[in-house]
């Protein structure tokens, strides 16, 4: 059992039904919102949750052993550092941080602290993703040949009223950021490591300052090839992954929020073939999803059996790619990964005088 403070009750109310599935794993013992009223409606009337305003009060908590950062992007680097600083395990949403530098300052922190964290990328735990790494093991998929992403939600003015969305300095970056970076993890979680890509972004939905619409290509270090559409202007929000290996092709369901989840389809190659993966299928055991899943990845890590928790290491590799996204759509130019100190967008990928431009009507 690890007590677990939550900072930030917007998306922590999702956090907050994810830990309840695992009562025998986590308490949650406290959540930290400048919105008293805000806080103590996702607790349902639990009187066992604290509500602070204060974010030191949980830091300064000796029983508390994890702080859950579900704070603004701008927010998430030095709540995380002072976590590891007051010696918590810290989750934290999505952006990690807003560049490779930060990452590896985390990194050296984590260290230090002899903490981890766990960067969240919960779409990793759904039964269709589940049952794509049973075939892998199994042997049925073979070699990794090409993969797309689509990644077509729909955001409008309304999405963008809240004053840090839409903007370089609150939310750090746009659709590549703040949309498709779950998307993304998967394609690595699933056909590995990144060696180069190219990429046009572009802002042609609403009037902000970061990118609304992107076309990414991605080279493999296996040879496989992949493709990202990404747009914030569609009629509804979808999210739909393809994987096309040597014996087999895996397509997911259309759920935005939860691709790995769902179902999805898996089909032979060689007909002869099917009978064997249908097999694998039938005597999956079932998994907890979403969030549930996520936190009970990061309950046996701690308990000493890692290796389906999201590691510091996954978190570095996204921002890594987030930067490269944005280095090629500026450059023109494709770029390898992995990146270093010496890459020019290492301290950040943020522009130093971001204007807003204007949707394109053209």
């Amino acid at each position: 059992m690890r007590n677990v403070a939550i900072i930030g009750a917007g998306i922590g109310e999702q956090h907050l039904a994810g830990y309840r599935q695992l009562p025998d794993q986590f308490a949650v013992k406290a959540i930290c919102d400048l919105n008293q009223d805000r806080a103590r409606v996702i607790t349902g009337g639990d009187n066992s949750i604290a509500i602070h305003t204060d974010s030191h009060a949980v830091l300064n908590d000796d029983a508390i052993d994890i702080v859950d950062i579900c704070l603004p992007p701008h927010l998430h680097f030095d709540m995380t550092l002072a976590g590891l600083k007051a010696g918590k395990h810290v989750i934290c949403e999505k952006p990690l941080v807003r560049s490779v530098r930060e990452v590896d300052a985390l990194i050296e922190a984590a260290t230090e602290a002899k903490c981890k964290v766990f960067p969240v990328f919960q779409y990793r735990y759904g039964h269709g993703l589940h049952q794509l790494q049973a075939l892998i093991h199994a042997g049925l998929a073979g070699k990794p040949y090409a993969a797309s992403l689509e990644t077509h939600w729909n955001r409008d003015s309304e999405y963008y009223a809240v004053a840090w969305r839409g903007t370089w300095t609150g939310e750090s970056g746009g659709a590549v950021l703040g949309h498709a970076i779950h998307n993304h993890d998967l394609l690595t979680y699933v056909m590995g490591p990144i060696r180069s890509l190219s990429a046009i972004t572009t802002t042609r939905v609403n009037p902000i300052e970061v990118e609304d619409c992107a076309a990414i290509s991605f080279e493999m270090e296996s040879g496989a090839l992949a493709t990202s559409s990404i747009s914030l202007g569609a009629g509804d929000d979808t999210s739909r992954l393809r994987f096309l290996f040597e014996g087999l092709t895996a397509t997911s369901g259309t759920e935005p929020y939860a691709p790995g989840e769902g179902t999805w389809t898996f089909t032979a190659r060689n007909p002869t073939k099917q009978a064997q993966i249908d097999a694998v299928l039938a005597n999956l055991t079932p998994v907890p999803q979403g969030y549930a899943g996520f936190f009970q990845a990061i309950a046996y890590s701690l308990d000493g059996h890692p290796g389906r928790d999201v590691t510091l290491a996954d978190g570095r590799r996204s921002i890594e790619l987030v930067t490269a996204v944005y280095q090629a759509a500026r450059t023109g130019k494709r770029v390898a990964l992995p990146l270093g100190k010496e890459n020019a967008l290492y301290a950040g990928w943020q522009p130093e005088r971001p204007h807003p431009p204007q949707p394109q009507t053209h």
